[in-house]
């Protein structure tokens, strides 16, 4: 059985922006509520923290960061992976330098690539490094589906450790269970659909839920991971509603509006996203109430 980066509820962890760069006050003070509240590991300049409009420099920074401030209280996870496979490797060998526990690596997008690429790709980084890599097969927003034979194929892959499946697909899901085993750790990479993963055989979840309820998250999946089935049943359905409202724009515009009812100094997304409509706001916000988040 390969390494184990984490069991339980990851936070795909939001990036505050101000108009000069990052907030690293308010990423501090996130990093400390998410630990605190007993999240159980952080991934860091992903799709949640924006890494899309990062510079270089700006993720480069984040990165060491949040390296420095969990200071290994819980893993951390660092956002690598692009549509440039040489960008990619020197992201990892950077997220490798600074001391990250793992690289999670999103496949190619917009250039796209066939299967055997997609192979290709990952091998080129997975030789590149020594640290472990968590496949991101998030199809929705790149175009690009990792296949369960593709993902038997980059199993054999001695620090390829993981996926992050985030295709929303639960058959494709057991079918990647199925083929690679105890090859292939696989985290829910959809808040909706924690439970479902679980139950064939995934080990946690990377959450955007996590940011503003990390205990609640946590609790939920390891109410399962105990056996208390109809107490993480119940607290799946009973957090649906805010779910869907995390998700009521594209991530991580709603997320960030979140925070900033809860008190952080989050500010709102990069172009080109924008800040939440009021509508979508107001449903957020009466869903939060409920949840006793604002």
């Amino acid at each position: 059985m390969k390494k184990i980066i984490f069991k339980g509820c990851g936070t795909a962890i939001a990036t505050p922006f101000t108009e000069d760069g990052v907030n690293f006050e308010e990423f501090g003070r996130l990093i400390e509520f998410q630990i605190q509240e007993g999240v159980d590991s952080l991934i860091v300049c992903g799709t949640t923290g924006e890494s899309s409009t990062m510079t270089e420099e700006e993720k480069k920074q984040t990165m060491k960061y949040a390296i420095q401030k969990v200071n290994k209280r819980v893993p951390v996870i660092l956002g690598t992976g692009g549509n440039n496979t040489m960008q990619a490797i020197k992201m990892s060998q950077y997220a490798e330098e600074i001391g990250a526990d793992a690289a999670l690596v999103v496949t190619p997008y917009y250039n796209k690539t066939t299967q055997n690429g997609l192979i290709e790709h990952y091998k080129a980084i997975a030789n590149s490094i020594h640290l472990p890599i968590i496949l991101y097969n998030v199809p929705g927003r790149t175009g690009l589906n990792i296949l369960p034979e593709t993902c038997l194929a980059l199993s054999k892959i001695e620090n390829i450790v993981a996926i992050k499946e985030a295709s929303g697909n639960l058959s494709q899901v057991a079918k990647i269970a199925a083929l690679c085993g105890d090859n292939l750790a696989i985290y829910s990479g959809n808040d909706d659909q924690i439970l479902p993963v679980l139950s064939l055989g995934g080990i946690g979840v990377i959450s955007v839920l996590s940011n503003i309820a990390p205990k609640y998250t946590h609790e939920l999946v390891y109410h399962y991971f105990d056996g208390n089935h109809e107490k993480a049943t119940q607290m799946q359905l009973q957090a649906l509603e805010l779910i869907n409202n995390l998700f009521s724009e594209v991530n991580p515009i709603p997320v960030k509006e979140a925070l900033n009812l809860m008190g952080y100094h989050y500010g709102i997304p990069r172009l080109p996203l924008v800040p939440l409509s009021s509508s979508h706001r107001n449903l957020l916000q009466d869903s939060m109430k409920k949840f006793g988040l604002c």
